[in-house]
């Protein structure tokens, strides 16, 4: 498993883009019969991808967990990104997820397996009350529909796991999809000074980019994104982007409350 330590924000201005890549991007998280994690120390949160083509793939504890199960202390959604179906398996039960279907998979679940076709987006946050194993369906999600066509921000906001819908402890999970010539995501800009939050960007096509702006609003800086790949977002770190094209993300929230609206907002003016 990847370990990503948490930076403080008076480092970020000393690092080149290289540098910023390795502390914040996570490039190579899916793979064919495989399982990859990463584990951030800003609220301990874990993203994975696993992608079993056509074959059962466990989903083993990393020994950095030092638990029997994956699931001992900890609470997991899990998202297929793919277009074709896929299934998921905990404690023998079999859940079928298409394109952009969940499963929240409560803390205390013993052996999780994927299997199908499908392409496993993975996210958990440590937990200490259990919830029930629930499927989230796309279709049933809570959606919000945001932006203005003349700011280039038309986009379909969609709330699986949160306080009024599936239920957790810590995690707060939903995707927002781009109308066609909409490319600007989470504008007017963000930050959340109470959790962290990733974006999984998706359905860019090969060549697409996302330029995902973070950093101290007074000092952005810049990550070039392509498909598949993920944003650490710290607590003081604001979180918007822009695409050659439009596409959808992932966003997964773990901290101290699970209020959606618990922001702290950045005017576009202040951005520097």
């Amino acid at each position: 498993m990847d370990i990503r330590h948490s930076t403080h924000p008076d480092d970020v201005a000393h690092l080149d883009a290289e540098a910023l890549r390795c502390r914040f991007l996570v490039e190579e998280l899916f793979a064919d019969g495989a399982v990859r994690l990463v584990l951030t120390h800003d609220d301990r949160m874990v993203i994975g991808g696993a992608v079993p083509a056509g074959s059962p793939l466990p989903l083993e504890p990393p020994a950095e967990l030092r638990t029997e199960t994956f699931c001992a202390r900890r609470e997991l959604v899990v998202v297929n990104v793919a277009a074709a179906a896929g299934t998921v398996t905990v404690d023998e039960v079999v859940y079928e997820l298409g394109e952009h279907d969940m499963l929240y998979v409560g803390v205390g679940s013993g052996s999780v397996t994927f299997g199908g076709a499908g392409r496993f987006y993975l996210v958990s946050a440590p937990a200490g009350a259990r919830h029930p194993t629930t499927p989230a369906p796309a279709a049933e999600a809570e959606t919000l529909h945001l932006g203005d066509p003349a700011a280039a921000n038309v986009r379909e906001l969609r709330r699986y796991v949160h306080a009024g819908g599936v239920a957790s402890e810590r995690l707060v999970v939903g995707l927002t999809t781009l109308a066609p010539g909409s490319v600007w995501n989470t504008m007017p800009p963000h930050l959340h000074d109470r959790r962290t939050e990733v974006y999984l960007y998706t359905g860019l096509e090969p060549e697409a980019r996302v330029m995902h702006f973070c950093g101290r609003p007074s000092d952005l800086r810049t990550l070039v994104v392509s498909d598949g790949q993920a944003v650490i977002s710290p607590p003081w770190s604001m979180h918007s982007g822009a695409g050659t094209s439009a596409y959808s993300f992932v966003w997964a929230m773990a901290g101290e409350n699970q209020s959606f609206e618990d922001m702290d907002a950045v005017g576009v003016a202040d951005l520097r």
